[in-house]
């Protein structure tokens, strides 16, 4: 269930002194930019706190056990983990599978990690704006609301995570796909009833200005 969202502000305070005392994962000190992003979100706060967590650690274990034989990108939406990025031999990607599956409080990876040379920082810039064109086809439609649906772009692959309907999701696809530059879609959401899009939205309504 969600927290209730008038004492967000306070509670993401509280946290981030916590953490800069305490020398936690640094992505939690996100103070105010935090609060409001997950003010918008239908992951229950917890749930928003635990995702930055488990893309940290992913990262991290990753990077520090294989070192320049992968290069990962770790996203989490729901404690469902994606990785993408190129990997050096079958061996490396299966062991980042591994790696990120021990990861606290992941209870899915969908690893789409390519074995492949890493990936060129031209390439990458490349793939930025392609995220970058899907988001700003998103603005103009009235069938999902945009933070409820998350882009990550990789060798002009679209991957899209959110807690979403069949229809939000199709129609997140549909932009997606005829997006210029988007060589594949590939979904990773999880797909929830229209009650449940309702019950889920009625919380988080006031905060969110992308009405349908």
């Amino acid at each position: 269930m969600n927290l209730t969202r008038k004492p967000l502000l306070t509670l993401l305070a509280a946290i981030a002194a916590a953490s800069a005392l305490q020398g936690c994962i640094p992505v939690i000190v996100g103070g105010t930019g935090m609060a409001v992003a997950m003010a918008s979100d239908r992951r229950s706060s917890g749930t928003y706190v635990e995702d930055e967590g488990i893309e940290w650690k992913a990262n991290k274990w990753i990077g520090d056990r294989l070192g320049d034989k992968v290069h990962v990108n770790a996203t989490s939406f729901n404690r469902k983990l994606l990785l993408t990025g190129e990997a050096f031999n079958e061996a490396s990607r299966d062991e980042a599978g591994r790696l990120a599956a021990a990861v606290d409080n992941v209870r899915e990876v969908v690893n789409e990690l390519r074995v492949a040379p890493t990936s060129t920082i031209s390439a990458r810039t490349n793939d930025s704006y392609i995220s970058s064109k899907v988001k700003a086809r998103f603005v103009d439609q009235k069938d999902f609301h945009i933070p409820h649906v998350k882009v990550v772009t990789e060798a002009g692959t679209v991957f899209l995570m959110g807690l979403v309907s069949q229809r939000e999701g199709d129609a997140a696809t549909e932009i997606a796909r005829t997006t210029s530059g988007v060589q594949k879609v590939v979904r990773v959401f999880e797909y929830i009833s229209e009650d449940e899009v309702k019950r889920l939205d009625s919380a988080i309504r006031p905060a969110d200005s992308n009405p349908r």
